[in-house]
């Protein structure tokens, strides 16, 4: 592997190196079992280097870990703002520099999310205007998460702005 700045044209969004990596917590609404949407979300997660964690609700009730204390909440809602990854690894990012704790990405059920929970996230995001099986976003977030620390270290991963 390249070092960024050694051949590979990129750099590090910032030269600061932070031990203390924020734990990536996906909480989602349904199960995903043994599909191939979860051997998708378990190859680009096996590549994260950060600290991570998911946490399976049923589709309806179920409690929702409690958020502690300097953590971040991202909804991943089809209304939401539509970001470029590195717009994405900026954010997280500035989190993690900012001593954020744990950045928490919530998959909601069919329905969505309720008014009260929208205005309650840091963010509300979506991967694109059109609206994904809640499976494929939860493989969507894990590629995402993969490409956003890439960003961060400086991998050739990711190409955006290149011919």
């Amino acid at each position: 592997m390249r070092e960024a700045g050694r051949g590979s044209g990129l750099v590090p969004l910032s030269p600061k190196v932070n031990e203390n990596v924020m734990l990536l917590h996906i909480i989602a609404r349904g199960r995903i079992g043994r599909s191939p949407e979860a051997e998708l979300v378990a190859r680009y997660m096996k590549r994260v280097s950060w600290a991570q964690k998911i946490s399976e609700l049923p589709d309806t009730g179920g409690r929702v870990p409690a958020a502690p204390d300097n953590s971040r909440t991202i909804l991943l809602d089809e209304g939401g703002e539509q970001m470029s990854s590195l717009e994405f690894a900026r954010l997280l990012e500035s989190w993690r520099d900012a001593g954020v704790r744990e950045a928490r990405f919530c998959l909601g059920a069919a329905d969505g999310f309720t008014p009260d929970e929208r205005e309650g996230a840091d963010k509300v995001i979506a991967f694109g205007r059109a609206t994904w099986p809640h499976l494929m976003a939860r493989a969507m977030l894990a590629e995402q998460l993969w490409r956003a620390i890439s960003i961060i270290a400086g991998h050739p991963y990711h190409r955006e702005g290149r011919q």
